[in-house]
C-alpha cells in the first residue's frame, strides 16, 4: 500500500493594500492552469473536502457496478438515511454525468461486491453540550475499501454519515467509475462547526433555499446552522411584526427536521439587546427602547423582561437545540443610555444587567447560553461578570494588524472563557465574494482559536447591503466548514479546483474551477480602483471629479478587471454548455449541488459593468476636457454624437447593460429569496439607468444652449447630481 501524504499548509497571504492578484500568495497564471487541469493534482486521486486524518491508498479499486449496500434489518432511521443518501450519490456518479440509478440496500446482499455500513454506538445525531473532538469522538469513523468490498464503521449515526459522504467524495473514473482501494481514520478537530446565516438584514431567503444550504453544508461535515433572527419569526401576540418577511413555526420544524437528518443542529442566533429597530418602528412596540424608535432595550424598564420571558418561551419551543445564542453585539447606544439613567450607572452595568436577566431566562429553559464578544471585548469589565458557563463568540472578518485576534482572544483567554470563533465569507459588500480575505480570515482564525482552546467555529454569511447573491458565497461556506474538521490548513492554493472536482459533473469542473478564480482575481483588482466595498461603489456617480481623478489613476486595474471577468465568463459559457450536452449529462441543481452557474455568468457581467461604467467616466471626462475652453459647435455635437448615441454610444452603451442585467438579477434573487425587499433592490437598478437616462438627456440638449465662444463649463455641472 502507499501512503498519500497531504497538502503542506497554505501559505498565508501578505496584504499589501487591495493590489492582491494572487490567491495564498499563487501567482494568478498559475492558479487558472491548476483549476483548469484535474491532472495537475498532487496524486490520480480525487481530493477530498476535508481532508481526512489519515488516508492511505492501495492497489486496485472496487467498481460502482453491480455494487450493494448492506445494512441491518432493524438499523435506525438515521442509519438508513446515510444509506439512502450514499445510495443515491454513489448511484449518481455511476455511468455518465448525473443519472438516477441508486444501488441497492439489504440487509441480506447477494453474491457480489458489498459496501457495509456498521455503527457500534448509539444514534447520537446531534452535537450536544459538552462535545469533544478528536479520533475517540462521537463523530470519528473509518473507511477500508478494498476490490471486493468495503466497510464504513463509526460509533455513532453521525459518524456513520459523515463516512458514507467522504466515500462519495472517493469515487474516481469516466464512464466505468470505481471507489480506489483506501483506509481512513478520520475524526474532526473542532467539536462545533457551524454556519451563521443571516435571514435579517437583507433578502430572506425561501425555506426551500435554507433546506439547499443545510444539504450542502452536510456534504463538508458541518453540525451545526446558526439561524440568525433579529424579528423574522412569526411569534403568537405579536402580529404586526415584519408581516411579510418572517418564517412561522410550521417552516422552522421543518427545516429542523431536515437539518437533524443531516446531523446538523440549527440553533437560534437571536438578538435580545440591541439590532431590534424592527420592533421599536411600531409604535406600541417603540417604548420600549432605550431611545424613542431606537434599536436597544431599555434594561431599566421591568416591561423588556416580561416580553423577552414570553419570547424565550416560544423561541425554545420552536427550536429544540440545546443551544441559544442571544446576541448582544453591537450595541451602539449603550453608554449614551447609561449616562442618560444618571446615578452613576455605567455601560458595563446596564449590559450585565440586561445579559444576566436573558441568560437566566433560557438557562431556565436548560439552554446553553452563546452571546456575541465585541462588546465584552470593548468594555472588559463585562467578562468578569459574565453568567458561569455563557459561551462568548469572538468575530473579527479581517487578519489585518492582528494575525493572532489577540485583541479578541486574550481578555477571554485570561478569564477561562468558553469560546468560538467566528470568522466570516467577505461577501456582504462585494459584488463577488472577496476570497482571498475569505480564506485568510478563516486560516487565521481557525489557528488562533485552535491555540486559545476555543469550543469550535461559526463561520458567518451577513447580507448587510441588501443586494448580495448568497449562492455566490457558498465555497466561503466550505471553505470553512472543511478547515473547522481537519487539522491542517485547507488547501487554498488548489481550492477552486478540489471543489468544483466534488461539486460539478467532470465535464464542467474545470472551466467552473478556472471561472471562480478569475472571478475572484476580477473582484480584487477592481477593489484596487474603487474600494473594497465594490456593490456599494458601483451605485456611485462615475463623473464627480474625486471618482473620475481615482478612475484616471486604476486604469489598469479597471481593464484587468474586465478582461479577468470576461475569461470567467467564456469558462462559464463552456460549462454551460457542458451542462446541456445529452451526452455528458447535467449537475443535479438539488441535493445539494449548487448548479449556480447562472449566478456565477451574472456575476461575471456585473463585474464588468463596473469596471465599463467607471473606465467610462473617466474617458468622458478626458473628451470632455479635450474639446479646449471654447469648442465650436461642430466639436461639441462630435463629442455628444460618441457619447450619447444609441448607436454605440458610452452612454447607452452602459443602459443596455444595466437593463439587460436587471432581470438576470431579478431571476437570481427569486431562485434564492422571497420577494420581501426585492423591489427596494431593484430600485438601485432603475435609478442608475434613470442617471444615465437623464444624462443623455442633458448632453443631447447642451450643445443648442451653448453660446459661441463660451467658455466651456466643468462635465460635473452639465452631469448634475447622479442620484
Amino acid at each position: 500500500m502507499t501512503v498519500t501524504s497531504l497538502p503542506a499548509p497554505r501559505e498565508k497571504m501578505i496584504f499589501s493594500g487591495k493590489t492582491r492578484l494572487s490567491v495564498g500568495g499563487w501567482p494568478l497564471a498559475l492558479l487558472l492552469c491548476l483549476a483548469a487541469s484535474p491532472a495537475a493534482s498532487a496524486t490520480p486521486h480525487m481530493q477530498l473536502l476535508p481532508r481526512p486524518q489519515h488516508i492511505v491508498y492501495g492497489e486496485g479499486q472496487l467498481a460502482l457496478q453491480g455494487l450493494q449496500i448492506s445494512l441491518p434489518a432493524d438499523a435506525a432511521a438515521e442509519d438508513n438515511f446515510a444509506a439512502q443518501r450514499l445510495s443515491a450519490c454513489l448511484g449518481s456518479r455511476n455511468d455518465k454525468g448525473y443519472g438516477d440509478q441508486p444501488l441497492s440496500i439489504t440487509s441480506s446482499p447477494s453474491t457480489g461486491p458489498v459496501i457495509r455500513l456498521r455503527r457500534t454506538g448509539a444514534i447520537d445525531a446531534l452535537p450536544q453540550p459538552g462535545e469533544a473532538p478528536g479520533p475517540h469522538s462521537r463523530e470519528a469513523y473509518s473507511i477500508e475499501v478494498t476490490s471486493g468490498g468495503g466497510v464504513v464503521e463509526a460509533q455513532s449515526s453521525a459518524g456513520l454519515f459523515y463516512g458514507t459522504e467522504t466515500l462519495c467524495q472517493l469515487v474516481e473514473g469516466g464512464a466505468i467509475q470505481s471507489i480506489p482501494a483506501v483506509r481512513i481514520e478520520d475524526w474532526p478537530a473542532a467539536a462545533y462547526r457551524g454556519t451563521m446565516v443571516d435571514m435579517s438584514e437583507g433578502p430572506l431567503p425561501t425555506e426551500q433555499e435554507i433546506k439547499r444550504q443545510i444539504d450542502f453544508l452536510a456534504r463538508w461535515k458541518a453540525n451545526q446552522y446558526y439561524f440568525y433572527n433579529e424579528s423574522n419569526i412569526e411569534l403568537a401576540g405579536y402580529p404586526l411584526l415584519n408581516p411579510e418577511a418572517r418564517f412561522t413555526r410550521e417552516q422552522i420544524q421543518s427545516i429542523v427536521a431536515y437539518a437533524r437528518e443531516r446531523h446538523i443542529d440549527v440553533v437560534p442566533c437571536l438578538e435580545l439587546y440591541g439590532h431590534l429597530h424592527d420592533l421599536f418602528r411600531i409604535e406600541k412596540h417603540s417604548s420600549l427602547a432605550d431611545f424613542p424608535h431606537g434599536g436597544e432595550f431599555n434594561p431599566r424598564d421591568p416591561r423588556v423582561m416580561q416580553l423577552l420571558a414570553d419570547w424565550a418561551d416560544q423561541f425554545s419551543a420552536i427550536f429544540p437545540s440545546p443551544f441559544v445564542h442571544i446576541g448582544f453585539d453591537e450595541t451602539w447606544q449603550i453608554q449614551q443610555a447609561a449616562e442618560q439613567q444618571g446615578s452613576g450607572t455605567t455601560a458595563v452595568d446596564l449590559f450585565v444587567q440586561q445579559l444576566s436577566n436573558v441568560s437566566r431566562l433560557f438557562e431556565q429553559r436548560h439552554k446553553t447560553v452563546m452571546a456575541w464578544a465585541d462588546i465584552m471585548v470593548k468594555y472588559p469589565g463585562i467578562i468578569a461578570k459574565l453568567p458561569p458557563g455563557t459561551i462568548a463568540v469572538a468575530w473579527y472578518y479581517d487578519p489585518s494588524p492582528d494575525p493572532e485576534y489577540k485583541r479578541w482572544l486574550d481578555p477571554l483567554v485570561r478569564k477561562k472563557i468558553p469560546h468560538l470563533v467566528a470568522p466570516g465569507v467577505n461577501s456582504w459588500s462585494e459584488i463577488y465574494p472577496d476570497y482571498d480575505l475569505t480564506f485568510a480570515n478563516i486560516d487565521t482564525f481557525v489557528a488562533a482559536g485552535r491555540r486559545s482552546g476555543a469550543l469550535g467555529v461559526m463561520n458567518t454569511i451577513w447580507t448587510d447591503d441588501a443586494q448580495m447573491l448568497m449562492r455566490l458565497s457558498w465555497p466561503g461556506m466550505a471553505y470553512g466548514a472543511a478547515a473547522a474538521w481537519q487539522t491542517e490548513p485547507v488547501a487554498g492554493t488548489s481550492f477552486f479546483a478540489d471543489y468544483a472536482s466534488q461539486v460539478y459533473p467532470a465535464s464542467t469542473a474545470g472551466d467552473v474551477a478556472a471561472a471562480l478564480v478569475a472571478l475572484n482575481a476580477s473582484e480584487l483588482r477592481l477593489q484596487h480602483a474603487i474600494g473594497q466595498d465594490t456593490m456599494d461603489e458601483l451605485w456611485g456617480d462615475p463623473f464627480a471629479p474625486s471618482r473620475v481623478q481615482r478612475s484616471a489613476r486604476h486604469r489598469d486595474d479597471l481593464r484587468q478587471s474586465r478582461i479577468l471577468a470576461e475569461e470567467a465568463a467564456e469558462a462559464l459559457a463552456r460549462a454551460t454548455a457542458s451542462r446541456h450536452d445529452p451526452e455528458t449529462g447535467a449537475a443535479n441543481p438539488d441535493g445539494g449541488s449548487p448548479d449556480n452557474l447562472d449566478e456565477l455568468i451574472f456575476a461575471s457581467r456585473l463585474l464588468d459593468y463596473a469596471g465599463l461604467k467607471f473606465q467610462y467616466g473617466a474617458e468622458i471626462a478626458d473628451e470632455w476636457r479635450a474639446l479646449g475652453a471654447h469648442p465650436s459647435r461642430d466639436r461639441l455635437n462630435e463629442f455628444v454624437g460618441s457619447v450619447t448615441s444609441q448607436q454605440h454610444g458610452k452612454l447607452p452603451d452602459l443602459m443596455d447593460a444595466i437593463t439587460g442585467l436587471r432581470p438576470h438579477y431579478e431571476k437570481a434573487w427569486l431562485a434564492e429569496y422571497s420577494s420581501y425587499r426585492m423591489e427596494n433592490a431593484l430600485g438601485r437598478w432603475d435609478a442608475e439607468y434613470q442617471a444615465l437616462r437623464r444624462l443623455q438627456t442633458r448632453l443631447q440638449s447642451y450643445p443648442d444652449h451653448h453660446r459661441p465662444g463660451a467658455a466651456l463649463p466643468s462635465f460635473q455641472s452639465i452631469a448634475g447630481a447622479w442620484d
